[in-house]
């Protein structure tokens, strides 16, 4: 389960009437609590509390961002438990050097998840789609979850591991179209949700997909309390954030940056597709 913090504590306490009566859940930051006014009975309807088990998939090379954006949406379900799993508990180093430390291992997590998630990134995620282990992991909670889901390039881990064969998906745009060779239908938009798959575009996606999910496992009021209590409410300064908006200069440069893994991922995917479960 994730550590209370203030900001978890302050976080819960704004978000549920309910939070009053779980003096277990905030024991460790009960001095930190604020008395929760009465919202009236429209919010009472809201579904406070939940029990959810959430694995995030970690790894080394990841891009932090993918796993913490969603995890900080993740982090405001009162009830829920967050397992950030790898292959040991060893300190997990992102590709911008963040270093997360794993809370389960893959022995160790839970069998029947509500949430199985994956992040993206470039080489190290590639790693991760080409590892034997992490695909066994991924196929064996996969059958049972009640969601597979994953943010940027993550989709290519999930599709290696067979769990987006017939769905619809999104990935970073510079792989986007990979998920074909996976048997997947690659879609064009920042988050795809298809029966039980939710995937999310590049990086910062993370952030809509969360609040998707919130709005899935609880409601969209849950969703909505949260985007404001986050105060999601983005500005970008520039409007380069798609292909289709980007200067064409800034979005040459980048597909060119990119190109190298772009092949490399196109390469693992029709390898993978000749391949049996078993690779």
């Amino acid at each position: 389960m994730t550590q209370m913090t203030r900001r978890h504590a302050v976080l819960l306490t704004l978000l549920a009437p309910l939070a009053a009566r779980t003096p277990t859940a905030l024991a460790d930051a009960s001095e930190h609590a604020m008395t929760m006014p009465d919202m009236g009975p429209e919010m009472n309807k809201v579904h406070w509390e939940g029990n959810e088990q959430i694995a995030m998939l970690m790894y080394p090379g990841m891009t932090v961002m993918d796993p913490i954006g969603p995890q900080s949406m993740f982090g405001a379900l009162m009830g829920a438990n967050i397992h950030l799993v790898a292959k040991t508990l060893d300190p997990v180093t992102s590709d911008a050097g963040v270093t997360i430390v794993p809370t389960a291992t893959f022995d160790t997590c839970p069998r029947d998840l509500t949430v199985l998630f994956a992040p993206g990134g470039t080489d190290g995620t590639l790693a991760a789609a080409s590892d034997p282990v992490t695909l066994s992991f991924l196929r064996d909670r996969g059958v049972r979850a009640k969601y597979i889901t994953s943010v940027c390039s993550g989709s290519l881990i999930l599709g290696a591991a067979g769990l987006l064969k017939g769905y619809k998906a999104t990935s970073h745009w510079s792989v986007r179209h990979v998920l074909a060779e996976y048997g997947a239908i690659p879609t064009d938009a920042r988050v795809v949700r298809d029966r039980n798959r939710v995937t999310g575009g590049g990086v910062t996606a993370g952030l809509d997909f969360g609040l998707m999910m919130l709005a899935q496992l609880r409601d969209r009021t849950y969703a909505e309390c949260t985007q404001l209590v986050s105060e999601y409410d983005p500005e970008p300064p520039f409007h380069a954030g798609s292909l289709t908006t980007a200067p064409p200069a800034v979005a040459k440069a980048m597909k060119k940056l990119l190109a190298s893994f772009t092949k490399q991922a196109e390469a693992l995917a029709a390898a993978q597709a000749h391949c049996t479960p078993a690779c």
